[in-house]
């Protein structure tokens, strides 16, 4: 059983190439699957200009679809006994111990404060309620971000060669007050990077190795990783001025990627390819099972990961604005239908230099789509993805 109408999975790479042509986007590589059917296409070139075509096995930076993959190596923590849901992170996270906790979230960082109410958990750090990180919901330029930024930790696109070390990105972290109280608030990004080192400090092993040793090599993802030795197989990452819609190159094949971070960040640092990205997302629609049927993650691990934990459905803020999408742990998660799909109980996440990936449970159905052009904002996102998913939802025959 195919799971999808020919026709209509045609007119998807058609719609895909369309925008290449129009040079809306530089290059895309996409997957789609379903039960035992793996489609897939590509089109455009890594670096404009050059002869070289973006194929299967590109390699593209996948920016905050990083989140996931650093969620799923929490999650083995927690079945290993070496991290607890509900415990505090204190013991492992010193530098988040005590905290002071802003009156006014979005005020000055200099302004009033107030006693922690209660340490953060684990759960805080996953659902990313620990009371730092970006606001979707306040004016901009936002203080903490600003103050982020002068203290080093690269607090805007993907940058993996600005922030320090782990031990002393987290001393600088340590010296920002909380703006809301720990498990107050939905507030995106930050709740990753602090999750990597707690990955790393419970593991007693670099984040990078924790993941692949842990992941990558149990799913055979051996293109994917903090660093890159194939630039020639990365291509170029685009900016686009939303003003006048001037394209610059953020990334060159030579650039960032290709040396390892002294800060292996996991919100945002890993590169990755069509196949390997099938293969993680492949794990989780499979309950957590690996293709030989034995398991990397337990069915109830995937459940909690990919279950809304904030209660959106109730009036929490969430990750999109209206209120559609819920948060899981490292992962946006469906409460209501928008549009063409994904259905209630769908999961993914994006990435803002290019990327998207999704699985829906209940149709059964894996799509990625990775690009060499940076979103220009969250919402909405590039008619190329907005596109893709369309046509893919669209194809769907059964």
């Amino acid at each position: 059983m195919s799971g999808f109408d020919r026709s209509r999975l045609s007119r998807l790479g058609d719609i895909i190439a369309g925008h290449v042509e129009r040079d809306t986007v530089g290059g895309v590589a996409w997957l789609v699957a379903r039960h035992d059917d793996v489609e897939a296409g590509e089109a455009g070139t890594l670096t404009r200009g050059a002869p070289q075509p973006v194929r299967h096995d590109s390699i593209f930076r996948i920016a905050s679809m990083t989140k996931p993959i650093a969620a799923v190596a929490a999650l083995m923590l927690v079945e290993e006994g070496r991290l607890r849901i509900d415990d505090p992170v204190d013991d492992m996270l010193p530098e988040l111990a005590d905290r002071k906790v802003l009156v006014d979230g979005q005020g000055p960082l200099d302004g009033a404060t107030v006693p922690a109410h209660r340490p953060i958990t684990l759960d805080d750090v996953l659902t990313f309620r620990l009371g730092l990180g970006m606001d979707f919901a306040a004016p901009w330029p936002q203080p903490l971000l600003t103050a982020m930024a002068e203290l080093g930790f690269g607090a805007g696109p993907p940058e993996p060669q600005g922030p320090p070390e782990p031990d002393e990105w987290m001393r600088r972290l340590g010296t920002l007050p909380l703006l809301y109280q720990p498990g107050e608030r939905w507030l995106y990004n930050s709740g990753s990077d602090v999750l990597g080192v707690l990955i790393a400090r419970a593991a007693g092993q670099p984040l990078d190795v924790v993941m692949r040793e842990r992941i990558f090599e149990p799913l055979g993802m051996v293109d994917t990783g903090f660093v890159t030795a194939h630039p020639d197989r990365l291509g170029s990452c685009y900016a686009t001025d939303p003003e006048t819609g001037a394209r610059t190159v953020y990334d060159a094949p030579d650039g960032q990627w290709c040396t390892p971070p002294a800060f292996p960040s996991a919100a945002g640092g890993l590169v990755s390819t069509l196949d390997d990205l099938h293969a993680f997302a492949r794990m989780l629609l499979s309950g957590g099972r690996l293709p030989d049927g034995t398991r990397l993650l337990s069915r109830a691990s995937v459940e909690a990961m990919t279950t809304d934990q904030l209660g959106v459905d109730r009036g929490a803020p969430g990750p999109s604005f209206d209120g559609s999408q819920g948060w899981g742990f490292g992962v946006g998660v469906q409460v209501r239908r928008v549009g063409l799909g994904p259905t209630v109980g769908g999961y993914g996440w994006a990435g803002g230099l290019g990327t998207s990936w999704g699985n829906d449970p209940r149709e059964s159905l894996i799509g990625v789509v990775l690009t060499t052009d940076m979103f220009i904002s969250a919402f909405p996102p590039p008619a190329v993805i907005q596109d893709f998913w369309n046509a893919t939802y669209a194809a769907l025959d059964d």
